[in-house]
């Protein structure tokens, strides 16, 4: 079975090493010396000052919501995962999709500013795929109307737009460190945020504590577990060859596709990608699905990321968002994992050929 990813296990004996080090001192939670060694690792490594590691990547949307203090509407993308939209509903606040460039797959930058009302507090983006979102006009427009811009990275780990992390633009950025993801602690995430915020951002995902028995505002529980980060611990060392051996998948995919009648990812120049996903877009959705079909035929399952737009579901309103929800029928990722053999590759490659 070939499945649209595999997740990166280290050997278990490698886990069991560092995991050894919170079994030793009995600290499986409260932000133990594994989570505090992981964000340090992380900052580090990604080049960022103000990381809190959380315990899945959902919640640090949900909390720079709360700790932003966001009321009424926040202008969002219609393609996305579900938890972009969720998140937004979930805290009391009213998604406004604005549709999206259809070759970078990110918000329209340019339709974001008529979506403007007098009620909107935010700019939630998604950067797609790992591809930026055209950071500087939307900051530009946060500037001029006095809004917050929150973008969820949950895609982009280890990408650098202009020299920089992604994770370095807007108030927040968020990340996940899902099994599926890049880098990962099995279930996990990350909120990156400016300095300011920093503070009242982990306040906010520790239940509002400040010391043992003190509390400072409203909080919940997101801190990520020392099982959680021994296994980003033990994963880490190996970033360099899974981003070796996914680009390589990914170079096989372009090559086979160069001439075929198949839209691929537009990487937004000055930006260091990180092979997150191997999107194809096709002609029609009747053409998807007979591909889809073949490729189940011979047990592989490939994914519809992301299907279907978020502007219809059935929480939201009913605005339509022609290019989100053209393209939303239209796209699939591609198996795209460490130790995916080139005989599959061709498989994969030789069957999408000969049905579209």
């Amino acid at each position: 079975m070939i499945n649209v990813t595999k997740t990166f296990l280290p050997t278990q004996d490698e886990y069991q090493a560092i995991l050894k080090r919170a079994w030793d001192t009995n600290w499986m939670t409260n932000r133990g010396v594994l989570v505090q060694e992981l964000e340090d690792t992380l900052k580090t490594y990604l080049g960022v000052s103000n990381l809190i590691a959380m315990t899945n990547g959902t919640l640090p949307l949900q909390i720079a919501i709360k700790a932003l203090g966001l009321k009424g509407e926040i202008i969002t993308t219609p393609f996305s995962y579900v938890a972009t939209t969720s998140s937004i509903v979930w805290e009391g606040c009213t998604p406004v999709f604005v549709d999206i460039h259809p070759e970078y797959l990110t918000i329209d930058e340019t339709k974001i500013e008529t979506a403007i009302t007098p009620n909107t507090s935010a700019i939630l983006a998604t950067h797609v795929f790992g591809n930026p979102c055209h950071v500087e006009a939307i900051e530009a427009i946060a500037k001029k109307h006095n809004l917050k811009v929150i973008y969820d990275a949950a895609h982009c780990f280890g990408v650098t737009y202009k020299g920089q992390s992604l994770f370095n633009y807007g108030d927040v950025s968020t990340c996940s460190f899902h099994a599926t993801k890049l880098f990962h602690t099995g279930e996990g995430g990350a909120l990156i945020c400016k300095p300011e915020f920093e503070r009242t951002m982990y306040l906010h995902h520790n239940f509002g504590h400040d010391g043992p028995d003190v509390f400072k505002g409203l909080g919940v529980n997101g801190k990520m577990s020392e099982p959680q980060a021994a296994m980003g611990l033990a994963v880490f060392p190996y970033m360099d060859l899974i981003s070796e051996e996914r680009e390589k998948v990914a170079t096989v995919y372009n090559d086979a596709f160069e001439d075929e009648d198949l839209q691929l990812l537009k990487i937004r120049k000055h930006t260091s990608w990180n092979y997150c996903y191997y999107p194809v877009i096709f002609k029609t959705e009747n053409q998807l699905l007979k591909v889809v079909k073949a490729l189940n035929v011979k047990s592989i399952f490939p994914r519809r990321y992301f299907y279907p737009s978020l502007n219809t579901l059935d929480y939201v309103g009913d605005k339509v968002m022609p290019i989100s929800e053209a393209i939303s029928k239209r796209v699939l990722c591609l198996p795209l994992y460490v130790g995916l053999k080139k005989m599959d590759i061709k498989i994969i490659v030789d069957i999408i050929k000969s049905n579209i």
